[in-house]
């Protein structure tokens, strides 16, 4: 063992403390607010995706076409509470290209839309650095039933301002908090692309000192590290999501303590349970599980995850990368590991996740199908993987007598 990483207690996990989830009704969008309908494919202007994202007051956005809005490059930002954005109410999928979203307000709720930065036609190294979606300063935020591939920064992530108050009961307030991410497909981060620093495949970063985020059911594949990564003092959950193929990391945590001067060391907390991480063609033969770099203290629990090699051996489930110092209080169940409920598990996240898992489009229906298959690899580009989807506009109306509002679930006929 590393003599620089500390383990304060390893052992069979028998009580474990309770974990912030939201809960039912924490995070209700635009429910009780008007419904204003997007009817047009053009990113700008009337009836479109950003003049209903401005709008203030509660407010339910739904579609009443279906196909590809090219964003050219600019960030589509929810800075308005109270707000849903129902992408199951489109005639087709809605599929947003060259471009991210950015969630700067509170009581946000994102279904049922993918999102697909890619290189945008920018040069290598050239700086065009675009998240999926990520939440900034934000808090209630429901991301669930989206597809985000080919950012060249994280595909989804939970971040705002490190230190922002006197104290870190104030930090924690004033950066993301209480976030939803469930049942998404976050694939594909581009490698060696047009971020600065080269190299940035990336799933999702839950940043310092953001607490009570939950990440469920979904599915992380072709991302060469952070799925998913908690930095510095992040406390979260972990549950019940599929990682295939990742490069040098499954999921880890980190506190940078040079990101870190001047500030007292807070606690991490992260939970990881009835997770399966699959090695694939482009894993690291060193890669674990879960790995601890960095400083400060964590404490980390980690029950029932089903991990995997190509040839059916087990990953390590554990594992240290840098030189910092970590405080660790590991606490790892490994009495009542349940292999056959984590693989059925497995099977139902890859038949519901991601945007229109329903009918899902030929992008995120290869992925799943890498999954199955044990194929697929990390990218560069868009284009080695047929590009940026091309697909025609489709009009329906949106009739609300057809909707649970509360829910945006349709009604059975």
């Amino acid at each position: 063992m590393n003599r620089r990483f500390f383990l304060l207690a390893s052992a069979a996990m028998v009580a474990a403390p309770a974990w912030a989830v939201p809960e039912a009704g924490t995070i209700t969008g635009g429910y009780g607010g008007r419904i204003i309908r997007v009817t047009t494919l053009a990113p700008q202007g009337p009836g479109s995706i950003t003049e209903a994202v401005k709008a203030k007051g509660p407010r339910i956005v739904v579609f009443e076409v279906g196909g590809v809005i090219d964003l050219a490059m600019e960030t589509l930002e929810i800075k308005s509470d109270d707000i849903t954005i129902a992408g199951q109410t489109a005639p087709s999928l809605v599929t947003f290209i060259r471009g991210g979203i950015a969630i700067r307000g509170e009581n946000v709720i994102i279904r049922n839309i993918a999102v697909r930065p890619g290189e945008a036609g920018q040069a290598k190294k050239s700086g065009w650095e675009c998240d999926g979606i990520y939440a900034y300063g934000a808090a209630r935020v429901e991301v669930s039933n989206c597809s985000i591939t080919w950012a060249t920064d994280e595909g989804l992530s939970a971040s705002g301002k490190r230190f922002e108050g006197a104290n870190a009961d104030e930090w924690r307030a004033n950066t993301s908090h209480t976030i939803m991410f469930r049942n998404n497909i976050v694939a594909e981060g581009l490698s060696n692309s047009t971020h600065s620093k080269g190299e940035h495949s990336k799933g999702t970063l839950i940043h310092d000192n953001v607490r009570d985020a939950t990440i469920v059911d979904s599915l992380y594949a072709h991302n060469r590290e952070r799925n998913v990564l908690f930095k510095g003092g992040a406390q979260g959950l972990m549950a019940g999501n599929v990682v295939y193929n990742p490069g040098k990391r499954f999921a880890h945590y980190n506190l940078h303590a040079n990101e870190w001067e001047g500030h007292p060391f807070e606690a991490g907390k992260v939970r990881v349970e009835r997770n399966a991480f699959l090695a694939g063609p482009s894993t690291d033969a060193k890669a674990a599980a879960v790995m601890v770099g960095g400083d400060g203290p964590l404490t980390l629990e980690i029950e029932n995850n089903l991990t995997l090699r190509a040839d059916g051996s087990a990953l390590p489930m554990t594992g240290r990368f840098g030189d910092g110092t970590p405080v660790l209080d590991l606490r790892m169940n490994t009495q009542f590991d349940d292999a056959a409920a984590v693989r059925a598990n497995m099977a139902r996240a890859l038949e519901t996740c991601g945007a229109w898992a329903w009918a899902r489009d030929p992008i995120d229906a290869r992925i799943v199908e890498d999954v199955r298959k044990g194929t697929g690899r990390i990218i560069d580009s868009e284009n080695e993987v047929g590009g940026y989807p091309v697909r025609p506009e489709t009009r329906a109306a949106f009739v609300e007598s057809e909707w649970h509002l509360a829910s945006m679930v349709r009604r059975s006929s």
